[in-house]
């Protein structure tokens, strides 16, 4: 049973009592008793095993307090199910065993399986939907992201063969985002019917990608995977990750819920840039974490001003937590967002009264 819903609520643009918070990574390697689990287990021998990854989901939300759990899981679990080997090797990434570089290779990808292939991500969704309190968010990888790891090989800073194939083989490029569309599709509604609250779509690395590219090549996928999960009512999430700032005119025409920024891009301009649509989540800059207290406090602060300037808004970081980040400070900050948002909001109400 739900008892906390102000992250749904921000989600629908409806008003909430505090601003709802969680972070993106938010179960990782900042924490303590997650380093002894992974000192026994990798990311993918943790997924594996459903009890093991709905408390790895869980940590975060007894030891932070935040509003909303996210599925631990990895971008890449899907695509195993298509035919790809790969591993996620440490202090590098994905790394794939047999890239795609062809047609052929395109041709080759299977149909996703998810109850024959992932059955184990479908149970942990249903363990945790009986005993979480607050939603739970899965989420997917989108198509430009994976497969950005599936041409180049491995993580790639300049993209060159993922561009490369997008540029001088488009139909097969559009073949490949159909069938990686396909995967996303049948993946997310199969977290929704195991439990999921919402889901997010990451597109970690979209950004490198000019406003012109980005309507030619990929957004038609996306726009594609959004309405067809329109049925469902459950709030739906378009993260474009990072530098991705001038891509968001060309997101109005999403059928979501929720556009995550990233913190190069102010969340009023954000919102004027997606034509005040969507809900918004951002946007702190992850490495802020680095910092003493009151100049995280300080540096929240004015994202919560900001973000609390219309309803639904989601405090969360521009992107992902990093190892280095301190559990005390993420603990402080998450009360600390409760808190001054909790003041501020009925500041607001009251002043609106008066008038």
């Amino acid at each position: 049973m739900r008892t906390n819903e102000a992250f749904l609520q921000a989600c629908r643009q409806e008003r909430t009592s505090h601003v709802p918070v969680w972070y993106m990574r938010q179960a990782g390697r900042y924490d303590p008793d997650y380093r002894k689990i992974k000192e026994k287990y990798s990311l993918l021998e943790i997924c594996r095993q459903p009890e093991l990854a709905a408390d790895v989901t869980m940590m975060p939300v007894r030891k932070l307090g935040v509003d909303a759990a996210i599925l631990y899981s990895d971008i890449m679990n899907p695509v195993a199910s298509l035919g790809i080997q790969f591993d996620i090797v440490k202090n590098v990434g994905p790394v794939i065993d047999n890239p795609i570089r062809s047609k052929a290779d395109v041709d080759r990808l299977k149909p996703i399986d998810v109850d024959g292939d992932l059955g184990h991500v479908i149970e942990t969704i249903r363990l945790l939907d009986k005993q979480l309190e607050v939603p739970l968010i899965t989420f997917a990888g989108a198509p430009f992201t994976i497969a950005s790891y599936l041409i180049e090989g491995r993580p790639s800073k300049n993209y060159l063969r993922t561009k490369a194939l997008m540029y001088g083989e488009p139909d097969v490029w559009h073949a490949l985002m159909d069938k990686l569309g396909d995967m996303v599709i049948a993946y997310l509604r199969a977290h929704i019917a195991a439990g999921a609250d919402a889901v997010q779509l990451f597109d970690s690395w979209v950004g490198a990608l000019a406003p012109r590219d980005f309507e030619a090549f990929v957004l038609p996928v996306i726009r594609r995977i959004f309405h067809e999960l329109r049925d469902l009512p459950q709030p739906k999430i378009y993260f474009p990750g990072v530098s991705s700032g001038e891509l968001l005119p060309s997101l109005r025409s999403l059928e979501a819920d929720v556009i995550g920024l990233d913190w190069r891009v102010p969340l009023s301009k954000g919102r004027e840039r997606l034509g005040h649509r969507y809900a918004i989540q951002g946007n702190l800059d992850p490495t802020v974490l680095t910092a003493p207290m009151p100049v995280i406090e300080q540096q929240a602060r004015k994202i919560i001003d900001e973000g609390i300037e219309s309803p639904g808004f989601i405090f969360n970081l521009g992107h992902g937590l990093f190892p280095e980040a301190s559990l005390d400070k993420l603990r402080e900050l998450t009360a600390f967002i409760h808190e001054y948002s909790r003041e501020a909001l009925a500041r607001s109400t009251a002043k609106e009264g008066s008038l």
